[in-house]
């Protein structure tokens, strides 16, 4: 069986080499790793430091103009050739030694999508508007889709390669999250959860989304309720 893990990048060189390391220091048993990052044309040095981290295990794809992160993520999961997919943002408020959690369910055959809360597991808090905005997300997800998810914006989701045929996604900035979660559970497939830990970033960080981005995602999840 193989991972492979899509990493969508935008002006990460703080962090980039340090999840990178991250990554490949994850021991997945026989679970053979293939990583993928995408950069999303960055501007800060983040190509430089990319292109001496590639090697046997690390492949990496270039956007010519910044798109945003669905479209990054769309452009890795075309060329992932793993059974299981997941996304890792490269800020490191996510932490790959979580992997298995999330793999877990997959290989005891309950789950074909499994989503990583990080409102269940041990977490560092987040300002209190982000909190309600995610659950305010999830809450228009459960009622609008007839599921109980407790963090539909969460990085961490994971694939199986079954899971995802036949899925065309169009979102190219952060309405990628909704768009791929209404998907899925229009297909019929009940999201898994486990609890993850999280760090996160606020703004003065580095951090990317913000309230703004809430508008398209309850767009995007009132809009695949009714269109297929």
């Amino acid at each position: 069986m193989k991972l492979s893990i899509v990493i969508p990048v935008f002006n990460e060189k703080n962090t980039i080499k340090e999840i990178l390391r991250q990554v490949r220091a994850v021991d997945l048993g026989d679970i053979d790793k293939e990583i993928i990052v995408v950069d999303d044309c960055s501007t800060d040095g983040t190509i430089d430091i990319l292109k001496l981290e590639v090697d046997s295990s690390l492949k990496v794809l270039h956007h010519k103009q910044n798109q945003g992160k669905g479209a990054a993520v769309r452009t890795g999961f075309a060329s992932a050739t793993g059974d299981l997919i997941i996304i890792q943002d490269a800020d490191l408020e996510y932490d790959p030694e979580d992997y298995m959690k999330l793999i877990q369910p997959v290989l005891k055959g309950k789950a074909t999508v499994v989503y990583g809360s990080r409102f269940t597991g041990e977490r560092r808090n987040m300002l209190y508007w982000h909190y309600l905005g995610n659950r305010f997300l999830s809450l228009v997800t459960n009622v609008l889709y007839n599921t109980t998810i407790s963090d539909m914006e969460t990085c961490y989701k994971l694939f199986t390669k079954e899971a995802l045929e036949g899925l065309v996604i169009k979102a190219n900035k952060f309405d990628f999250e909704p768009e791929i979660t209404a998907k899925i559970l229009r297909k019929g497939i009940r999201i898994y959860e486990v609890p993850i830990s999280y760090t996160g970033r606020e703004s003065h960080e580095g951090k990317k989304i913000s309230w703004k981005d809430a508008l398209p995602a309850l767009w995007a999840l009132a809009k695949y309720r009714v269109v297929r």
